[in-house]
């Protein structure tokens, strides 16, 4: 048994893979060979969204993996922008539709903001509109578990405010220099299940030397270090690579990091995302 069989069970007794593949900058025409060569290595959750623009790539990975469409686990999330219960009704057909799948097993509300206003205004009674579609398609059975992405304790706490579904799932930047240890800590008092997203912090950690330094201690790659490091968080981790070989490494962590080791990566705070900064998930706005 590897981590690629491995599951958390979500508050609503829904499982889902440990590890997955994220699909962020994998072009569409490029999505389905790389799902194709996950399954086909043992990845079940396959992770994509409105705004990375190949939803079509991945359901077609999907159907044509040669696996039951049962046996995996295929998130998505709402466009950012959208902000009211029409426009994300029809977002959410719009997703089922271009993943050629008759439900999803995740929909997230990608941001509280849109990404132009990145930890900007107030769209409190947006969100919740968002939400109140989302619900009712989960009532309805298109989604199977429905969550959040980049929300802080505020924005949970709006949610929750008129919510009949609390949230499954909060997907996060999460990695070795940027552990939000509070907001981890308030999501697990809700039963809200974290996925950690960008676990190598898009490739900035790979220079870190005291990252370095405990890797070789425990004969990994810093990369195989960054993903152990999320998943003894207690957080799902979705490193990013259309790579097969990189996908194989990224499933080698069958090594436990020492509480010493886990206090000295949950602390560190030194990243640099270089030309990835212009993001806002990496900038904070």
């Amino acid at each position: 048994m590897t981590i690629l069989d491995e599951t958390y069970t979500l508050s609503n007794g829904v499982a889902i893979p440990k590890l997955g593949l994220g699909t962020w900058f994998i072009d569409d025409d490029k999505a389905a060979d790389a799902v194709r060569a996950a399954v086909e290595i043992g990845y079940r959750n396959i992770d994509t969204a409105q705004a990375y623009g190949n939803e079509r790539g991945v359901g077609e990975g999907v159907r044509t993996s040669g696996v039951p469409r049962d046996e995996l686990f295929i998130s998505t999330k709402l466009a950012a922008e959208i902000k009211d219960y029409d426009q994300a009704v029809a977002a959410i057909d719009g997703s089922l539709e271009r993943l050629g799948l008759d439900r999803i097993d995740l929909m997230l509300i990608h941001s509280p903001q849109p990404w132009s206003d990145f930890r900007g205004g107030d769209y409190a009674e947006g969100n919740r509109e968002a939400w109140r579609a989302l619900e009712e398609a989960h009532q309805a059975g298109k989604i199977r578990s429905i969550g959040v992405s980049n929300f802080q304790q505020h924005d949970l706490e709006n949610i929750l405010q008129g919510a009949s579904v609390v949230p499954h799932v909060n997907q996060l930047l999460v990695h070795a220099g940027n552990t939000p240890s509070e907001l981890l800590a308030y999501c697990a008092s809700k039963q809200i299940l974290v996925e950690a997203y960008s676990p190598i912090a898009h490739g900035a950690i790979l220079r870190n030397a005291e990252v370095q330094a405990i890797a070789e201690k425990y004969g990994v790659s810093v990369p195989q270090l960054c993903i152990g490091y999320t998943l003894q968080l207690g957080t799902v981790s979705l490193p990013k690579t259309a790579n097969p070989d990189h996908m194989r490494s990224n499933a080698e962590v069958d090594f436990e990091i020492s509480g010493d080791d886990m206090d000295a990566l949950r602390n560190l705070r030194d990243v640099d995302y270089g030309e990835h900064s212009a993001f806002p998930v990496y900038s904070g706005k």
